[in-house]
């Protein structure tokens, strides 16, 4: 069947025709092909101003990004074999990758499902759809995902994303299909968590610093720890299992005070684990009242700068984070510093760093850089998909 034609102004088919997979609504020839002509969710076949194909998309003529590309042969549909092929793709870079079952399947348009996220945790599978065209398409996705993967016991819809909002759709968080436990567990660098199937942040889990704690094998050990940003003791508690003395882990959610201590509990640690429920910079400011000095703090904060015009209060706040932590720091400690804002470069990422050491009178080294783990794979033609930045410091 021959889908409706969406024809781009002159000239902005370059970034297409590179690779990447979004178009938007003010690169949209809409004399030729107005906006309200399209239904939201609709399939279109995007052409350039000369008619050359470009790519099958679904669109949201409400929408900055208005279509989103799917599919480079011309007329494939987004249903049931599309799904399967791409999802089938995305589950045997997975296993290829781990061991166990615990990732993130499916990570957007880096895996050319744009719109979609599915975190595994063994048999339950948590979905983030944050769009609508693939919105439209819950019921085959959920079916592919059975297909794929017929172990699976249960299937939460974790649709309460701001993306969605701007979507024009419903925020809801609601199982579609099995029954879900009150916890899941999950297993990464040989370090067991619990985490709340319906409370907990985004899909429950962060999978993306996965490669980034295991650094802590290096750096935790005999030493005294300050987690910050906590959420359920993702860093904290790795830490303990690899060898700290000591770890204070500072959250402000209900959550920590419930979680940390039972994922301490999983793994033997609960001897070595402080939790403080408190503001980051009101408990930080306490810490240094108190004169407490640690051996390794590791910052992994929520996203400072989630939209362009946060740039500069989210670049200050990082900063002052960095320059808590250095104060907290024993000479020679070790401060890890994650961001995951998009919107932060590289540049002002190292930047932060330098405008916190030299507002604290400290030197400092770069001893490492990480980045996302490679269940998030980064999509070459898309910078978007890159987002998470990491650092290891020593303060000299």
């Amino acid at each position: 069947m021959n889908s409706p034609t969406l024809v781009l102004k002159k000239h902005e088919d370059r970034r297409l025709k590179s690779g990447h997979l979004w178009v938007f609504s003010n690169e949209i020839d809409i004399v030729k092909t107005p906006l309200k002509s399209f239904t939201v969710g609709e399939e279109v076949s995007v052409y350039s101003q000369s008619n050359v194909f470009l790519g099958m998309a679904y669109i949201n003529p409400h929408s900055l990004i208005s279509a989103r590309i799917y599919s480079h042969t011309l007329h494939e549909s987004l249903d049931l074999p599309l799904l399967q092929k791409r999802l089938a793709n995305a589950l045997a870079l997975r296993t290829r990758l781990f061991t166990k079952p615990y990732y993130r399947l499916v990570f957007g348009e880096s895996d050319y499902l744009p719109g979609l996220v599915v975190d595994r945790f063994n048999d339950i599978l948590v979905l983030q759809i944050n769009t609508a065209g693939m919105d439209k398409k819950t019921d085959l996705i959920v079916e592919a995902l059975r297909l794929l993967l017929p172990q699976t016991k249960g299937i939460l819809l974790r649709n309460d994303s701001p993306a969605r909002t701007q979507e024009g759709l419903e925020t809801f968080v609601r199982p579609v299909f099995g029954e879900l436990p009150d916890e899941m567990t999950i297993e990464e660098n040989d370090t067991k968590f619990l985490t709340p199937t319906l409370a907990g942040q985004k899909t429950g889990w962060f999978y993306d610093h996965r490669f980034n704690r295991a650094r802590l094998k290096d750096y935790a050990k005999d030493q005294r720890v300050l987690d910050v940003f906590s959420y359920l003791g993702g860093w904290g508690v790795t830490a303990a299992r690899f060898g700290a003395k000591e770890v204070y882990c500072l959250d402000s959610s209900p959550l920590s005070e419930i979680w940390i201590p039972k994922n301490a509990e999983q793994n033997q640690v609960a001897d070595k684990i402080h939790v403080i429920r408190e503001d980051a910079f009101i408990g930080m400011k306490e810490l240094r009242q108190k004169q407490e000095i640690f051996d390794v703090v590791i910052l992994d904060p929520p996203a400072f700068i989630k939209r362009q015009k946060d740039r500069k209060e989210g670049l200050l706040a990082y900063q002052r984070i960095n320059e808590l932590a250095l104060k907290l720091l024993s000479p020679g400690g070790i401060l890890i510093f994650g961001s995951c804002s998009q919107h932060l470069t590289q540049e002002e990422f190292i930047a932060v760093m330098h405008k916190a050491c030299q507002h604290v009178k400290v030197d400092a080294q770069i001893l490492e850089f990480g980045t996302q783990s490679a269940d998030h794979p980064i999509h070459i033609a898309i910078p978007e998909t890159s987002y998470l930045k990491m650092m290891i410091v020593r303060k000299a």
